[in-house]
């Protein structure tokens, strides 16, 4: 299969220029951003397997702590976000309690299914309809940016309910979890290099 590596072509990582790659042995910069130029990006797979083994680690806990907590006249009731989701749905609130359930429980494990399923079918050496597994990737850096709404959402309304002594808001423990799972799927998919789904696609094991 005929490839730009094959052509001695590179892309730039932060431009998207395509450039000729310098000779063996030294190192390429974009003539456009002189960003350095990588063929391929060094330890991709290992890197974007430690970043979701860490977030489906966290991803646990994310759920199973609080993400808010709320005082009301000496009392202290704890939320997670599943436990939110109920709330919002008995009150009557269901879109936003739709809106909840998809960006802050359906979004972040799609994610890392996804991510591990492209790894996975990387390592197996040959993969097959790889434009749809581009297209997952892209679709899975593009939904990445979303994943935040529910720390958002809890900052916001930590922000704005505090009539103190009567009331406040303070984030809890999951909130951090939560964050650190957004976090290192974002950087998983950072790391994650693209172009190795086109090299499984002719038998190239990276």
């Amino acid at each position: 299969m005929l490839s730009a590596a094959n052509l001695g072509l590179v892309g730039c990582d932060a431009c998207s220029l395509v450039c000729v790659s310098a000779p063996s042995g030294e190192q390429g910069f974009c003539p456009r951003c002189g960003e350095a130029l990588h063929s391929r990006r060094k330890h991709a797979l290992q890197r974007s397997w430690g970043l979701i083994i860490a977030a489906l680690l966290c991803y646990i806990p994310a759920n199973a702590l609080p993400v808010l907590r709320t005082n009301m006249l000496g009392s202290t009731e704890d939320d997670t976000i599943l436990g939110g989701v109920v709330l919002l749905y008995n009150s009557g609130s269901w879109p936003l309690a739709l809106i909840v359930l998809v960006a802050s429980v359906a979004i972040p494990l799609g994610k890392l299914i996804a991510l591990s399923y492209l790894l996975l079918q990387v390592q197996r050496g040959r993969v097959t309809s790889t434009r749809d597994k581009t297209k997952l990737f892209r679709v899975v850096e593009v939904i990445g940016k979303w994943s935040m709404l529910d720390v958002f959402v809890d900052a916001y309304t930590v922000a704005m309910v505090q009539l103190q002594p009567l009331m406040s808001v303070e984030p809890g423990p999951g909130i951090v979890f939560f964050a650190a799972v957004v976090v290192l799927t974002v950087l998983a998919a950072e790391y994650f290099d693209p172009r190795l789904i086109w090299d499984a696609e002719g038998g190239v094991v990276p």
